[in-house]
């Protein structure tokens, strides 16, 4: 379980928000006019791992309410009554182990900012309460007859497709329109390509001081790798691929046999990734789908939401999918 509460100081910048690219400037410059707005409720999407978090704090940072709390929960992290806990709070009584009247982070942000990742993998039932306090910002702890009404601002992200998830059923269309009132598509990577070697810099510096090191940069052959990668895992991928390589390299600079991962499956900048082709005679689409969600089912020994992400799907998608999926006959 992710939970951050985090309470800002000085008026921050956008400067964490690294790179010069005409991407994220664009970004940039939305999120500070966001930011300086009364906006109650802003929509993050973008792949994993582009920093949406950091977006997130950065808008909270930036605005008149960087002096109250920043409230941050991971929603897939956790089942929906823990999660409905977590965001709402409890009354004593409401249930076992409810010993005492508990604030939700919702309740303790008051003037500030909740930032709810993932929101995609909320369930349909608690996307109603969900729904009704972006409405009306008031809810009840669980246990509770008094309507709270608190001042913040909501902050969702997601790296799904929620027009997919409202014709699948996955997700409320009246709430999904009620979360995009500001969207803000967070770019990936691989269309930033110019931004690597800042970002790259950036966590250089970093783990230099972690691992008490003296790597000076990086040469072109580097440059030129990293540039060539498709970045399937966008900046925590870097992150993670710079990190190894600092730990491993024994130079003052960065090489390409520093970059060993990236020898494989590396595509050039504007390659398209392969497409499956559809057969000249056609397919039984139901028949492939259930055959599919079987195999993942089989090749996770029956563990739902390693199955899950074996196709790319969160727990609730699969769910939905298997249970409209019939045997072929």
């Amino acid at each position: 379980m992710r939970v951050v509460s985090w309470s800002a100081g000085p008026a921050l910048t956008f400067n964490r928000i690294i790179g010069d690219s005409p991407a994220i400037q664009a970004v940039k410059s939305l999120l500070a006019k966001i930011a300086a707005s009364p906006a109650s409720t802003v929509l993050l999407c973008g792949e994993s791992g582009t920093g949406k978090g950091l977006l997130a704090e950065e808008i909270h940072a930036y605005s008149d309410r960087r002096a109250r709390p920043f409230q941050n929960i991971t929603c897939g992290a956790l089942p929906e009554t823990l999660l409905e806990s977590e965001l709402f709070g409890s009354e004593r009584g409401a249930f076992t182990d409810a010993k005492r009247q508990r604030k939700g982070l919702i309740e303790v942000a008051d003037g500030g900012t909740v930032f709810l990742d993932e929101i995609g993998e909320i369930t349909t039932s608690l996307q109603v309460k969900l729904l009704r306090f972006l409405e009306e910002r008031a809810f009840k702890r669980i246990g509770g007859a008094v309507d709270i009404r608190v001042d913040v601002r909501v902050i969702a992200a997601t790296n799904r497709n929620l027009e997919r998830a409202v014709r699948d059923g996955l997700l409320r269309e009246d709430l999904y329109y009620r979360l995009r009132v500001l969207p803000v598509r967070v770019p990936p990577l691989r269309e930033r390509l110019a931004d690597i070697p800042q970002l790259a810099a950036f966590f250089m510096e970093t783990y230099n001081e972690a691992f008490r090191k003296r790597v000076r940069g990086l040469t072109r052959g580097a440059v030129a790798r990293l540039g060539a990668h498709n970045w399937p895992g966008n900046i925590r991928e870097l992150k993670n691929v710079i990190e190894r390589a600092m730990l491993l390299s024994e130079g003052d600079q960065l090489t390409e046999t520093d970059l060993p991962q990236l020898t494989r499956g590396a595509q050039p900048p504007g390659a398209q990734p392969p497409q499956v082709e559809l057969p000249a005679e056609g397919l039984d689409l139901p028949k492939l789908e259930h055959d599919l969600l079987h195999q993942a089912l089989q090749r996770s020994g029956g563990n739902r939401s390693r199955a899950a992400r074996l196709l790319g799907l969160s727990r609730h998608q699969i769910r939905y999918r298997l249970k409209k999926s019939v045997r072929p006959r």
